[in-house]
């Protein structure tokens, strides 16, 4: 049987295949492009959001870094806070009875506007303590947060 050079050989789709599962085992961080400078201004921003969040809140502080329109989630299945106001209302209701809070980022990264974060959302009540897993998503506008919503995983109270 004559080959030509449209025919993939057994040996050739093997190859190809090793390489591609290589690469697949690879680091993620080997393959993804350098933050562009915006979007290590937004990764700033975001981090330094998330950083703020300390007992006692200061929560002038944790608004000066959302947009006066902000929208936010607290859940994937919670309905959406508008505005500073609306959204410090929402919040207290998670932290206020909290003698300790952190927001532990395990990995941040971005893609133009959009920033992602994996963290920890942990919580010291008087009767217990609470590490919640969480992917934050969050939209900057003019290097404010716009949107922001939390994704709960696996967590029982």
């Amino acid at each position: 049987m004559r080959h030509t050079h449209h025919d993939v050989t057994r040996r050739a789709f093997l190859a190809t295949g090793g390489l591609g599962a290589l690469a697949a085992a690879a680091p993620g961080r080997a393959l993804a492009a350098q933050p562009t400078a915006v979007e290590q201004a937004n990764i700033t921003v975001v981090n330094e959001f998330c950083a703020a969040f300390v007992a006692p809140i200061d929560w002038d502080h944790i608004t000066s870094y959302l947009s006066a329109d902000c929208k936010y989630r607290a859940t994937q299945t919670t309905p959406v806070a508008e505005g500073h106001q609306a959204i410090r209302d929402l919040l207290k209701g998670f932290v206020e009875s909290a003698t300790s809070v952190e927001f532990e980022i395990v990995d941040t990264w971005a893609r133009g506007p959009v920033v992602v974060n994996d963290r920890f959302d942990k919580f010291t009540l008087p009767d217990r303590s609470l590490d919640i897993p969480v992917v934050g998503v969050f939209h900057l506008i003019d290097g404010a947060i716009a949107e922001w919503t939390d994704f709960v995983f696996d967590f029982t109270p």
